[in-house]
């Protein structure tokens, strides 16, 4: 039985955003706000106010984000309504507004997705087809280039590098040619669709009739244009975010968005969540200390619910490698003392190049750790060759899709031949798969690989037929062709331990029970092959792993830690060398923001005197935001200072005891 809310339970700013279900509302949620719940009990509240739950549209960023809100709606109001929303993130909703009208602006209905995976693929034959070989950027520099002037609304051919412009340009017609689509061009060709077609934009404007939008200060121009395509007078659009924490300018985020939201939907409603629930008071005070440098920002200060707390540490380090054996040897005291589990201590991180002398020290001393930002599920090999399989069962001329599987496993079609394939393809203007399938070309080939190939086309679209005609599960029919190729024994041979084979056969079994379970519902293999290319945008799920958290400052928005050690406060860390040029130093100092309140209970902030970089030991300057920090809170320390302190005895004794039951595992 759903649980509902009570207005009792919120604090007096979250009750008025609560309560605002009409016009356009600017709801500003400081870190640690309860914004969460906020967003979740206001459109609560519109279903029970009478809204149609089919009329809610609520945006978020990740995927899973989009699953957690519409399990806590579903726990408040009830799950029916929850699943009867649309919850999703830009790219998903463009999916489902391109579905339904993609042929209006030049394409088929059946688009492919294209993975970050595929980009990368597809680029690198075009740098090998345009002779790229004295090229110095790699595909995924190319693809950001083409990225970026997608985002800013500008024709990606167009560049100072006249080798990109012929890249982009080819690229984009390898798409078009394949009636396939990037991520960026869900976003560009969904708002082309609204833009250009009234009726489309009408259609879609009475059936959102309330919009939320979460995590507002990470939209960038294009996602704004979207959305004022998609809300029409009388502007039922809430937004939620905090341009305090827009740290992702790098990738096209807009602070302009919600710094100037009145301009793009006016007299709007703004709400300020300042009540933090989760710091202490000399964290937050830190934290409002450093922030309000910032010029044009929305004025706001962070109340704490918590009083006291520890003194926030700014720790000066020799050099790295102190650093990294000061903070393993104080967690494994810390935890001793404290019992506290392993996962509430977390080290935050400018660039991932900081990153190794943390790893050895916490080795050497046995103390498990997570890192963020490991491969994906969606990355590994065998996953992305059985959705290649996936892709060809419901569009054989997915080329790039074809390509990767074509000789995986080997049956004798080599790359001189997958070459020939695609050269003929291109002079003839087909799909690698009619290529294929043509006598004329399959003729020009050897016995063996003529018939291979004869064999190859045979499965396929023997395995199409079941599904397509014959309607079977596209799950079971899946399943059976990849074991009748024998492509897991052919994989378990390139496995080097049992836990490796282990993996990747758990990984084969997980990925096909999935498709298993859509076709169940009688949903289409489409379906499946949109929520995957959806799904492959990482998104570390830290629950599922165990031990002190090693994480980049980006990554860590959204997360919180009782412990915190944030290290490499220098000048050209942190600020990072290229702000200055860029301009982008208010940006560095929201990241540092971000950092300090991640912080529940206690913080540690260090700087080094020295660092290696690049394999040589290079002087530092202590960071300027240093001395932003007001020093109410703060105690300075250094290495020397806190290592060389004499233990008292019990927590000596404590200390000896934990490292001996540590070594005696």
């Amino acid at each position: 039985m759903a649980e509902g809310f009570s207005f009792e339970s919120l604090n007096q700013a979250q009750r008025e955003a609560v309560g605002a279900i009409d016009g356009p509302v600017l709801i500003l949620a400081g870190a640690g706000t309860g914004k969460t719940r906020t967003v979740t009990c206001r459109i609560s509240n519109m279903l029970e106010r009478g809204v149609a739950a089919r009329n809610i549209l609520a945006v978020t960023f990740t995927n899973k984000a989009a699953s957690e809100m519409r399990e806590r709606i579903g726990g408040m109001v009830s799950k029916a309504a929850a699943e009867e929303m649309t919850v999703c993130t830009f790219h998903s909703l463009c999916v489902r507004l391109l579905r339904g009208g993609i042929d209006r602006i030049g394409y088929k209905k059946n688009f492919a997705i294209y993975t970050g995976s595929d980009q990368v693929g597809l680029m690198k034959q075009l740098l090998v087809r345009k002779g790229g070989a004295n090229c110095t950027l790699k595909p995924e520099q190319i693809l950001g280039v083409i990225s970026k002037a997608k985002n800013a609304g500008l024709d990606p051919s167009q560049q100072e590098d006249e080798f990109i412009g012929i890249l982009a340009t080819a690229y984009q017609n390898e798409l078009r040619a394949q009636n396939a689509v990037d991520f960026d061009d869900l976003l560009c060709l969904g708002e082309k669709l609204l833009t250009e077609h009234e009726d489309v934009r009408n259609v879609f404007r009475e059936f959102y009739q309330r919009v939320t939008v979460d995590e507002f200060q990470d939209t960038n121009a294009l996602q704004m244009r979207l959305l004022q395509q998609l809300v029409g007078p009388p502007y039922h659009v809430c937004v939620v975010g905090d341009d305090d924490q827009s740290i992702y300018g790098w990738r096209g985020a807009e602070v302009a968005n919600i710094l100037q939201f009145e301009k793009f939907f006016p007299n709007p409603r703004v709400i300020l969540l300042e009540e933090n629930y989760r710091s202490t008071h000399a964290v937050l005070h830190t934290a409002n200390s450093l922030i309000k440098h910032n010029i044009g920002r929305r004025a706001k200060v962070l109340r704490s619910t918590r009083v006291g707390g520890a003194h926030v540490r700014v720790v000066a380090m020799p050099g790295d490698a102190e650093e990294a054996e000061f903070i393993a040897e104080e967690i494994i005291e810390e935890k001793n003392l404290t019992k506290k589990a392993w996962e509430d201590f977390s080290i935050l991180f400018r660039t991932n190049g900081q990153c190794r002398k943390l790893e050895e020290a916490l080795r050497e001393r046995k103390i498990p750790y997570r890192m963020v930002g490991a491969q994906s599920f969606f990355d590994r090999r065998e996953i992305r060759d059985v959705i290649a399989y996936a892709q060809l069962l419901a569009s054989p001329e997915a080329d790039v899709a074809l390509l990767r599987v074509l000789n995986a496993p080997n049956r004798g079609i080599g790359q001189t031949t997958a070459v020939l394939a695609t050269d003929y393809s291109r002079e003839t203007h087909k799909s690698v798969w009619e290529a294929l399938c043509d006598p004329a070309f399959t003729h020009t080939l050897g016995a063996k690989a003529r018939g291979s190939i004869e064999d190859f086309v045979a499965m396929i679209a023997g395995a199409k037929t079941r599904i397509d005609i014959a309607k079977e599960n596209a799950g079971k029919v899946l399943r059976e062709m990849i074991t009748e190729m024998d492509y897991i024994p052919w994989l378990m041979r390139g496995c080097k331990t049992e836990k490796e084979r282990d993996a990747r056969t758990e990984g084969i079994g997980s990925i096909i029970q999935q498709l298993d379970d859509y076709s169940a519902k009688g949903r289409k293999l489409q379906a499946f092959l949109d929520a995957v290319s959806l799904s492959s945008e990482r998104e570390d799920d830290l629950e599922s792993k165990q031990g002190v958290t090693l994480i980049t400052l980006h990554a860590s928005k959204g997360l919180e830690f009782p412990y915190v050690y944030l290290v490499g406060l220098e000048e050209g860390t942190l600020p990072h060398k290229r702000s200055i040029s860029e301009g982008t130093r208010d940006e560095e100092r929201r990241l540092l923001y971000v950092g300090i309140t991640r912080a529940r209970e206690r913080l540690t902030l260090t700087y080094c005197a020295k660092r290696m970089k690049y394999g040589e030991e290079v002087g530092c300057q202590p960071s300027t935001f240093i001395d932003e920090l007001d020093g109410e809170f703060l105690l300075n320390s250094s290495y020397e200072e806190i290592m060389g302190r004499e233990a008292n005895e019990d927590e000596l004794n404590s200390f000896f005891s934990s490292m001996k039951s540590m070594f005696d595992e």
